[in-house]
């Protein structure tokens, strides 16, 4: 189903294998320049008793395209690579970190193909991990302190926007959590699109607009130009989840790096696809509520869900906000970063992992 996806794409909105691989060089070029930076923000204030453990998550994969947003938007500005590299650490690092809290939460033992933090070193560690990680986000005082002071505006209210978001996405889950009595009262029961927009908006896109802005802020940009550059983040952002939420149903566990159909497991409310199913056939709502979903049970919504249009509907929405986040991009500067950003847009939504 996923090869279905990528030629459904391939044929509307014009994607060249050529620019694939040249974002993919680009994307190894900004991880190498990247990660000496990401060493020394773990590293600084740590003892080394604990460095396999702290440094496990970033180490575990991941083509850094939060970091290369960061970079390329600030290039597209007019700024210096070499500004922008801490920052883009430490947003590497902040995604990593909310990483770790989503498998604590989620029960997550699979993640880009290894075991979770959660998995190796259990619960315990995992937390204080994260723990860890939240702190090092802010350990970068390589630029003057009003600067500083702005990034970590922007850090502060990200963090806050996307815990928001992991919250609501628990409160969307139909069934299943041990500490049911309270989750009860609190749960949200009638899921909407635009409800699931907010949570995603807050949980995923906040974050790489977040990337997009700073890199902007980084090269000194006029704020309209940093408002446009958080508007193609934005909604790069949401097409992002999406996809995300098509390759939990419809992917293949080995290229995805995660277990496939885990949103079922969990009862999530909070997956387009899930979520688009349902209004087609009340069986797959019915089966959410359970408190318990048999593999069998499993297999068969997944069957299910493929008899519906749900896969259909929910590319279309990845498409439109693709669509919405270059339009915002094409109002920016025309130069070779743009040509990167507009290809690195079409290539996180055509990942199959």
């Amino acid at each position: 189903m996923v090869c279905g996806i990528i030629k459904y794409r391939h044929k509307n909105m014009g994607i060249k294998k050529d620019k694939t691989i040249n974002i993919e060089k680009k994307l190894v070029e900004i991880k190498n320049k990247v990660e000496p930076k990401i060493k020394t923000l773990l590293e600084k204030g740590f003892t080394t008793y604990f460095q396999e453990e702290v440094s496990y998550p970033l180490g575990s994969g991941g083509k850094r395209l939060r970091p290369a947003l960061a970079v390329l938007s600030c290039q597209m500005m007019g700024g210096k690579e070499k500004d922008i590299l801490p920052v883009a650490a430490q947003l590497e690092i902040f995604h990593n970190y909310t990483l770790i809290v989503d498998d604590i939460v989620d029960n997550g033992s699979l993640r880009r193909g290894k075991p979770t933090a959660l998995k190796k070193f259990g619960t315990t560690f995992a937390n204080l991990i994260s723990m860890d990680l939240a702190v090092s986000i802010f350990n970068n005082n390589s630029n003057s302190p009003l600067r500083l002071q702005k990034i970590n505006q922007v850090l502060i209210k990200t963090m806050k926007e996307v815990t928001e978001g992991q919250m609501l996405d628990v409160l969307f889950e139909r069934a299943g959590r041990k500490n049911e009595n309270y989750l009860q009262k609190k749960r949200i029961k009638n899921i909407s699109l635009k409800k699931y927009f907010k949570m995603i908006s807050l949980k995923t896109a906040s974050l790489i607009s977040a990337c997009c802005e700073l890199g902007a802020m980084m090269a000194r940009a006029p704020q309209k130009k940093i408002n446009t550059l958080k508007e193609f983040g934005f909604n790069l952002g949401i097409a992002f989840q999406i996809q995300d939420d098509i390759l939990d149903i419809f992917g293949e566990e080995k290229t995805f790096g995660k277990q496939i159909g885990k949103d079922i497991e969990e009862r999530k409310g909070g997956n387009i696809v899930l979520l688009l199913a349902q209004e087609e056939n009340q069986l797959i709502a019915g089966t959410l509520l359970k408190k318990k979903i048999t593999s069998k049970e499993k297999a068969k919504i997944m069957l299910l869900i493929k008899e519906t249009r749900a896969q259909e509907k929910a590319i279309t929405l990845e498409e439109k906000y693709l669509r919405k986040a270059l339009v915002a991009l094409k109002q920016l500067p025309e130069n070779k970063y743009r040509q990167l950003l507009k290809d690195l847009a079409y290539f996180s939504i055509k990942r199959k992992q």
